[in-house]
């Protein structure tokens, strides 16, 4: 079993708020990410594929088709956009960077029979890197 880890990069604003609290709660839980005007970050995504090396190529993935899905269906759709303006999938979820990587995963996910045959190799993780400090991983 060998695994390849492939780095994109995207930049998306935010506004953290949830809308079952009021709005000192909101401040209180978010602090600076609840600024009524939003605020933005340039995110790292690592897409991580594990299996077999195919006999007759010598890899483990076709890279140029794995960097086509990601595009497609993560940097395309996400980049310099406001989550929770611009993406309908957060129109009822807080556009955590929980549920960003949730949702880059189900995209990829939904994706992936289409763009690889038999699921091979298979999407072995996702982590998302939101600032120095804080990185979010899946783990499919």
């Amino acid at each position: 079993m060998l695994r390849l880890t492939r780095r994109y990069r995207f930049s998306a604003s935010h506004r953290l708020h949830a809308a079952g609290l009021g709005e000192d709660e909101n401040r209180a839980l978010y602090g600076k990410c609840n600024n009524p005007w939003g605020h933005g970050h340039d995110y790292a995504l690592e897409v991580s594929v594990a299996g077999s090396i195919d006999i007759g190529t010598g890899q483990l993935v076709d890279v140029a088709a794995l960097d086509r899905l990601v595009r497609e269906t993560v940097i395309e759709p996400l980049d310099h956009r406001d989550l929770n303006r611009d993406v309908p999938a957060f129109a009822g979820a807080v556009p955590t960077s929980e549920n960003l990587v949730n949702e880059i995963e189900r995209r990829l996910a939904a994706a992936w029979p289409a763009n690889f045959r038999e699921g091979r190799p298979a999407l072995a993780g996702i982590r998302l890197r939101e600032t120095r400090r804080n990185t979010f991983e899946t783990a499919p």
